[in-house]
């Protein structure tokens, strides 16, 4: 993913955290907030340790990117989303991990119809 598409430092991690919205399901936890003076999404991920070992962290993280690139084009593109995995995410596939976002973004209309 490019670099103009992530969220890296701690303020905008903050800021989104603190003002903006929040929806979950089971496996992850999406925080959102909408910019409409930019030109596409952003997105930030974050793993926990309690998730397991930097192996498996970054293996969650590799499979969340994965998702957001293959659902890239229906996508909103005036919002910045923060990712947030939860424990069952472990013993989840690649399309496992993407069906659980897709029904976060849809759930908070996210998505292009």
């Amino acid at each position: 993913m490019k670099k103009a598409y992530r969220i890296k430092k701690n303020s905008e991690f903050q800021d989104i955290f603190q003002t903006g919205k929040s929806f979950a399901n089971r496996e992850l936890v999406i925080y959102y907030k909408e910019k409409p003076s930019q030109d596409h999404f952003r997105i930030g991920i974050s793993v926990g340790k309690k998730i397991g070992n930097a192996v498996v962290r970054n293996q969650v993280k590799r499979y969340i990117r994965e998702s957001f690139h293959q659902l890239e084009e229906s996508i909103k593109n005036d919002v910045d989303i923060i990712i947030i995995a939860r424990k069952p995410v472990v013993h989840m596939k690649c399309s496992d991990i993407k069906r659980s976002l897709t029904h976060l973004l849809r759930k908070q209309c996210l998505l292009y119809k």
